[in-house]
């Protein structure tokens, strides 16, 4: 906040002088206003003057009642809402098995349950389980020659 007011305040004498030379802006007509508001007035929903019904989403609804299609939970003729998309029976269902803090409080009892076992069982892990295998001259002929990788030798120990 304190950089916009510094170049503001120190920007203005610049903006004035810009000001004066002959850059041209941009005005809204009249007929621009006039049809921004005659929409808002006719339409304030945007959707044609629709009538939405209220919002519920179908995975709500009693699915044992008798409808008259039982996949959708829907009605004959019954009007279809304009976000029927994110509130149909096929839309991702909503979780209401936990509350967010229990659910909080089951996650931190996974995390404190595998930390718990990865610390019983890193003093008892073993390291290696055998040595490293070494061959007499490291085998260099047998593995390819003096260009070959290397296998490791008992003649340096």
């Amino acid at each position: 906040m304190l950089s916009r007011r510094l170049a503001t305040a120190t920007s203005k004498p610049l903006l004035h002088s810009l000001r004066s030379t002959s850059i041209p802006t941009p005005h809204l007509t009249l007929t621009q206003i006039r049809c921004l508001s005659k929409a808002d007035i006719s339409d304030p929903n945007m959707n044609g003057g629709y009538i939405n019904p209220p919002p519920e989403k179908r995975q709500f609804r009693d699915p044992y009642a008798d409808w008259w299609d039982k996949q959708e939970r829907r009605n004959y003729g019954e009007p279809v809402h304009e976000d029927n998309d994110i509130l149909g029976i096929f839309s991702p269902e909503e979780y209401t098995h936990y509350k967010p803090g229990k659910a909080f409080f089951l996650m931190g009892c996974f995390v404190t349950a595998v930390a718990g076992l990865c610390a019983v069982v890193y003093p008892y892990y073993p390291d290696k389980p055998s040595a490293p295998r070494t061959f007499p001259g490291g085998l260099d002929r047998e593995l390819g020659g003096l260009g070959a990788v290397h296998a490791p030798s008992d003649e340096g120990k």
